[in-house]
């Protein structure tokens, strides 16, 4: 076809009353034309998903309502059509691929059959066609031994395969758009970049528009071949994505761009002149081995891992999902129990310690998780949540309360926010609070897990900022777990790089950059998205 394969015309979704504003999405106007790839970039909450949940027809009801404007896909106005037709061109004729395929895949539905699915109800073929259509589409999105990922359930997948079946799902009836809502967020950077490869592989093979959305620049550089800002429900600018991110013309893609962490570390002071706060010898976790129901399979998560992480400093954990980032994380703060080896805390090893004796240690070492909003009881104030932990360990009320709005100010929010409950707040004011309420305890380490990988990137350069003052200011010792090699490389001062459970290489974080001697760790810094960009550097 000769015209755009999606158009959206002066688009108006509206938010239900009391909101902070009028629109979700205001006045949108934005195309697709076939074999294209239009990144939508901005912050949460500037109508990202909204406009893709727009075009699928997926508004939740009651809550956002298309007022106005145009959807045409493929010369077809849809806007106004009955919700049959809307079914029958989703997977034909458009289709989407989530941020979250876990959630997104039936976990009572093995993956074959979740493909197939979408063929027995849009396709007359018969079941061996079927079946010999999707392992063909399944190795078209390269993954390994097809017939038998064909009956695995979801759960029995990585995350990077999980999110090759969604695709496959997408992809199965060869549809005209594409839409992908933050697909490789919580991908790790080389599957982010197999990822990556296989959209754009696919898109140029059969001339499928892909409406890109996501925060990270690096995928924007990678992949796009257009890019379009979004803020507050509106388009700010778009363009061809060299002049977007080279010569940016709004001063709110420039603040974007030059959020951006990059991938340069910067000079930083010698910090590992305090005494140790932790230190692992030969740490390990295997999970698996003989139970009730007889010999199981054997996972070592985490084999022979020894680390050192001193007051003042910064070391980050990097590596693929399953490279045991986690798993140490959770080992050292006894989340989990480990295998064998030490953990010692100021010198002391609490790794066979029982509850009773841990409790003293618990204090001295505090977590930060990705999610905030799980984190945070929905149903107690941040006051109450952040005074919780002191009291327990014998602080009055009346000096937890005291302590706790000096350390909402220090971490830039005001104290009289106390008395409110975690949904009022944004996800990155909500990592803030955590990041308070771990202060509470006065800990002597701080563990970061993934605790900016969910965030926008100029909230997440502002959360960053406020973990490396609060590491300055009470001379913590902060262990910090990433799949983002940009993020690491700003704020870490050592960096540990693990794969398949075992630290591969360690090394002052500038070093490591400038010359990684282990082959997985050049594959990793390789894998980076954008590598050609000078992303924040002002």
């Amino acid at each position: 076809m000769a015209g755009p394969v999606l158009s959206i015309e002066n688009l108006f979704v509206d938010l239900p009353g009391g909101a902070d504003r009028q629109h979700a999405v205001g006045g949108l106007t934005l195309s697709v034309n076939p074999g294209e790839i239009v990144c939508v970039v901005g912050e949460s909450g500037s109508g990202k998903s909204v406009t893709a949940q727009a075009v699928m027809g997926l508004l939740p009801k009651g809550q956002l309502t298309r007022s106005a404007g145009r959807i045409v896909l493929e010369g077809e106005d849809i806007s106004h059509v009955s919700m049959d037709r809307l079914r029958d061109l989703r997977g034909t004729r458009m289709a989407m691929i989530f941020q979250e395929p876990m959630t997104a895949l039936n976990p009572v539905m093995t993956c074959g059959d979740q493909i197939d699915e979408v063929l027995s109800i849009h396709t007359d073929l018969g079941s061996e066609e079927r079946r010999a259509r999707v392992l063909d589409v399944m190795r078209a999105t390269q993954l390994p031994d097809v017939e038998q990922l064909y009956d695995a359930y979801p759960h029995q997948l990585s995350g990077g395969q999980r999110q090759r079946v969604m695709i496959a799902s997408a992809l199965v009836l060869d549809p005209a758009l594409l839409i992908a809502d933050e697909p490789t967020t919580a991908l790790d950077v080389t599957t982010q970049k197999q990822i990556l490869q296989l959209i754009r592989e696919l898109q140029q093979r059969r001339g499928t528009g892909v409406l890109f959305i996501t925060h990270d620049f690096g995928v924007v550089a990678e992949i796009a071949d257009r890019v379009a800002v979004m803020r507050h429900g509106q388009l700010v600018e778009q363009g061809p994505v060299d002049e977007v991110l080279r010569r940016p013309r709004e001063d709110y893609t420039r603040m974007l761009i030059n959020s951006v962490p990059s991938l340069e570390p910067p000079a930083r002071p010698d910090a590992a002149v305090g005494e140790v706060a932790l230190r692992t010898t030969a740490l390990a976790k295997t999970y698996g081995g003989t139970s009730l129901f007889g010999k199981g399979r054997v996972v070592k998560a985490a084999s022979d891992v020894t680390i050192e992480v001193r007051r003042g400093e910064t070391l980050g954990i990097v590596g693929e999902s399953g490279s045991g980032k986690s798993t140490v994380a959770r080992c050292v703060a006894r989340l989990i129990d480990p295998s064998s080896g030490e953990i010692r805390i100021a010198g002391v090893d609490i790794a066979r310690m029982g509850q009773g004796e841990l409790r003293p240690y618990r204090r001295k070492v505090q977590i930060v998780f990705q999610d905030p909003y799980r984190s945070l009881n929905p149903r107690r104030s941040v006051g109450a949540s952040m005074v919780e932990g002191p009291m327990n360990f014998g602080m009055a009320r009346s000096e937890a309360e005291r302590k706790a709005g000096e350390l909402m100010v220090l971490v830039g929010l005001k104290a009289d926010a106390l008395d409110r409950y975690p949904h009022q707040f944004s996800g990155g004011q909500r990592q803030r609070i955590c990041i308070a309420r771990a202060l509470m305890m006065e800990p002597e380490l701080l563990i970061a897990d993934e605790a900016v990988s969910a965030l926008d990137v100029s909230v997440q350069a502002q959360v960053l900022k406020l973990l490396d003052d609060v590491r300055r200011r009470f001379d913590l010792a902060v262990l910090f777990i990433t799949h983002d090699l940009r993020v690491a490389a700003q704020i870490c001062d050592r960096i540990v790089v693990m794969s398949k459970g075992q630290v591969v290489e360690q090394g002052p974080t500038a070093e490591l950059y400038a010359a990684p001697k282990h082959p997985y760790s050049r594959a990793l810094l390789e894998a980076a998205p954008g590598r050609g960009f000078a992303f924040g550097r002002g």
